[in-house]
């Protein structure tokens, strides 16, 4: 069974070019996303819509020793470090991309009332990018400013991969957000949005991931707690 973590860190600007340019490799490394973070909602044309020297790294690792290994030993792996991560074990994914297709549809079931961390990694068809951003932001917006939500955020590598990565204090509060079941305005705009991928797909590769916390290390943004374990 993979093991995956998540991570957010600052990084020299070389450092972070590099990573985005050319991943790096290790032993036990399986996959490895690295990724500029985006404030979510933020305007399309803003310094915060990419934040090159702020990373966000999705990895999948053979094991929690090739992930220490990693950051105990790499030179990319050792600013990691230095910033915030958590460790992820792999319940439920939906749709597919081709570096992560050998995950099964489901792994184990969450706790209706415990943590989950979300994660979508998705491919564009560059031309539908108007589209994506249309319907795109107003969800942004929703997740961010969901009470639920304790961390949400996304990231990007150009010209073509996008992610967002979310905590959220249940997994029956993110099932409500992704089903249109809260109250209030914003409610339906995951629901649209995701009706009209179904209609014309945005998207070359697109998944959805949910995973259970297994523990929180670092700091990022003066923060060190954003997991609300269940006491």
């Amino acid at each position: 069974m993979s093991f995956y973590s998540f991570h957010l860190a600052h990084m020299p600007l070389p450092m972070a070019i590099g990573g985005l340019l050319r991943p790096p490799k290790a032993p036990g490394l399986r996959h490895i996303e690295v990724l500029a973070g985006m404030r979510l909602g933020a305007a399309v044309v803003s310094p915060h819509r990419m934040q090159v020297r702020s990373m966000a790294v999705f990895a999948q690792w053979k094991d929690e020793g090739a992930l220490l290994d990693f950051l105990a030993q790499h030179p990319f792996g050792r600013k990691l470090g230095e910033g915030w991560h958590v460790r992820l074990e792999f319940s439920r994914r939906w749709g597919e991309v081709r570096e992560l297709a050998l995950l099964p549809d489901e792994a184990g079931r969450l706790e209706r009332d415990g943590p989950v961390v979300a994660v979508t990694l998705a491919r564009m068809r560059l031309p539908e990018l108007p589209r994506f951003i249309h319907w795109g932001r107003p969800v942004e917006r929703q997740i961010r400013d969901h009470p639920e939500a304790t961390l949400a955020m996304a990231a990007i590598r150009l010209p073509r991969t996008v992610s967002t990565f979310s905590i959220w204090t249940s997994t029956r509060a993110m099932t409500g957000m992704v089903f249109g079941r809260d109250n209030g305005e914003a409610a339906r705009r995951h629901t649209e949005a995701m009706g009209e991928r179904e209609r014309r797909d945005f998207h070359h590769e697109f998944t959805t991931l949910r995973f259970r916390p297994l523990s929180e290390h670092g700091s990022w943004n003066g923060r060190s707690d954003y997991v609300p374990w269940s006491t």
